[in-house]
């Protein structure tokens, strides 16, 4: 009697497809990424199909005109779509483990899920850094490594996009460092006064920041902050009183749960990965100040050029088993251009930055 069994190669692709499900689901930022334009992080996979080394994001913005009414004709009256692109360049990605004969057998597939869980948690890593590097880039560049021009020009053409503690008035004319120093400890803490008017401000930009869209119609952005901004808003008895009020009481509620908070149509969520700038604020020593993304669609460009895929290799008389991943993805904030050409004056897409207070706990 025949009996039908599964090819080494097939079983492989499955699992590669499985573990790729998986480590993007687990993924900090994993609930915000989609496909299409309503996403905070919009994924991309054209090259997964075809050859290439960038994927191109299409930038549509809203439109503004205010259309005709009663008989008024229409034909002249049209308004032209305001698009922009962002072309994301792809790398590859990878990382290896060995596991010993006297951790796992030999099998391929078994020495693939012995080391299932310690590369997974690698690559989730690798892409919430990477998102996180990308929330707070300037122009492309990491902010730690931006020069001050750099991070001049990227605040300048950011005026509309950009929040340097409570109030409007700290933004310091082509001085990113200079505003910066307007951020004290006292007036610019993280509260829900201060996200309300980042919230406004992103609305009111040129062209605004798209709220992304839930159920149809509810708009909401996600306000993605430094452990020590979140525990100034927190703490800060407008929001206590909000949390005791408005929302679920008993052991689900955020003052005990440390959970994601909400105020004014935006979630705030903590990520522990978000660096401050240190002694870059107000006072003598200068305080540090914290970052915050106000996100809404379209913040981040994910393209994949090639899903997660393994490869194993013996050495030391086949005592050493390893197990590589490797994928080929670019990751961008993404960005427009408002001069001539789509290239000059560029312009984060939908990135609220926000800088508070980020005094260490005493």
């Amino acid at each position: 009697m025949a009996e039908t069994t599964t090819p080494t190669g097939l079983a492989v692709q499955q699992w590669d497809e499985r573990f790729f499900e998986e480590y993007v689901r687990a993924s900090r930022y994993a609930r915000y990424m989609g496909t299409d334009e309503n996403a905070i992080v919009q994924l991309k996979e054209n090259l997964t199909k075809k050859q290439g080394d960038r994927v191109t994001f299409a930038l549509v913005h809203e439109l503004a005109g205010a259309g005709v009414t009663g008989n008024t004709t229409l034909q002249g009256n049209e308004e032209a779509l305001d698009t922009r692109s962002h072309a994301i360049t792809v790398d590859v990605v990878r990382h290896a483990v060995v596991v010993t004969t006297l951790e796992e057998q030999k099998s391929a597939i078994a020495l693939r899920d012995a080391a299932r869980a310690r590369l997974r948690s690698w690559a989730m890593k690798k892409l919430r850094d990477s998102i996180t590097t990308a929330l707070g880039s300037i122009d492309g560049v990491a902010y730690a490594s931006a020069t001050a021009g750099q991070k001049n020009a990227w605040h300048t053409n950011n005026t509309d996009r950009v929040l340097y503690g409570s109030a409007v008035a700290n933004f310091v004319a082509a001085n990113h460092a200079s505003s910066l120093a307007n951020v004290d400890s006292v007036n610019d803490t993280l509260k829900p006064g201060v996200i309300s008017l980042a919230k406004r401000l992103a609305q009111a930009a040129t062209p605004k920041i798209r709220p992304i869209t839930v159920d149809g119609d509810e708009e909401w952005f996600v306000l993605f902050c430094h452990p020590r901004a979140f525990r100034d808003l927190k703490n800060d008895t407008t929001m206590m009183q909000a949390n005791r009020d408005a929302l679920a009481r008993g052991a689900d509620n955020p003052l005990f749960t440390g959970g994601d908070l909400i105020w004014d149509g935006v979630i705030i969520k903590e990520v522990h990965e978000i660096p401050v700038i240190a002694g870059a604020g107000a006072g003598t020593p200068a305080i540090d100040v914290a970052p915050g993304y106000l996100c809404g669609a379209q913040a981040v460009g994910l393209a994949w050029a090639q899903r997660t895929r393994t490869a194993t290799q013996e050495t030391d008389y086949e005592f050493r088993h390893g197990v590589a991943v490797q994928e080929i993805r670019g990751l961008e904030k993404l960005r427009f251009g408002t001069g001539a050409g789509d290239t000059t004056t560029p312009k984060d897409n939908g990135v609220f930055t926000l800088f508070t207070a980020g005094v260490a706990d005493a």
